[in-house]
């Protein structure tokens, strides 16, 4: 559909984290293809080239990076710009004592798990850090968990050592390693899915004792991760992308002009 010469399209969804910026356009019921930036080239400008040739009626965002935020209002002008946070009807009531707090890819996450997937859920995030957040059964976002990410620890690893390589991670053949970065390799996939286990375990038995909740993944390591992990049923790879587009759509007058 055109309109003046520019592509016509409900919702620009933007997820700003700290690494990476995740973009697609989308219509109130579908995702486009997805693309991605270090956060740190998420400027005026590269918002305007983004947006050039698009008719959008709202811009959506989840930020974890505040000072990232101007650049989207800036870019945007006159097209309506809608950030996640706790006020908005997310479709999942809040069960937590300072609703600001909750980071808001993390609630985008909780209202999408909940729609897509049903309450209760466990959303398991491998992002910079990786997050679980808990949606009970009653349909509220009660808490998680917050670890580091698995890039940012065998990162760390690199930047503290002398010898310790940098690792392109991938699922390692064994779990003894024969060189330095297989071994590496091995601590890095094994022992981060070890440590993705304990906290499912705790999280399940703490609030789901009877009922098994959804437990869905997404984010950057979530095939290599997840794929191996029985708890884990499946992987999403834009979930905080559809709870953007969930939100907004339960946010955003059907009769208002595009």
């Amino acid at each position: 559909m055109r309109a003046t010469g520019r592509v016509t399209t409900d919702y620009l969804l933007i997820d700003i984290s700290n690494s990476f910026v995740k973009l697609a356009f989308a219509t109130t019921e579908k995702i486009g293809k997805s693309t991605r930036l270090p956060t740190g080239k998420l400027t005026v400008a590269a918002m305007r080239r983004i947006l050039r040739g698009r008719k959008v009626g709202t811009i959506v965002v989840s930020s974890v990076v505040p000072k990232k935020n101007k650049a989207i209002s800036t870019a945007a002008g006159s097209t309506r710009v809608l950030f996640l946070n706790p006020k908005l009807d997310l479709g999942v009531g809040i069960d937590y004592p300072r609703p600001r707090m909750i980071g808001a890819d993390r609630l985008a996450n909780a209202a999408a798990v909940a729609q897509l997937y049903g309450a209760p859920a466990i959303v398991v995030d491998f992002g910079t850090a990786v997050t679980f957040d808990v949606v009970s059964a009653a349909g509220d976002y009660v808490g998680g968990v917050i670890a580091p990410g698995l890039e940012v620890m065998t990162n760390y690893l690199y930047q503290r050592t002398a010898l310790l390589p940098k690792l392109t991670l991938q699922e390692p053949p064994r779990a003894i390693g024969k060189t330095t970065r297989d071994a590496m390799m091995s601590g890095a996939v094994f022992g981060y899915r070890g440590l993705v286990h304990e906290i499912l375990t705790r999280l399940m038995a703490e609030n789901f004792p009877r009922n098994k909740p959804r437990i869905i993944a997404t984010g950057g390591y979530a095939q290599l991760i997840a794929r191996k992990l029985p708890e884990i049923e499946a992987v999403h790879p834009n979930l905080t992308l559809e709870g953007l587009r969930i939100v907004a759509n339960r946010n955003t007058d059907p009769n208002s002009p595009r």
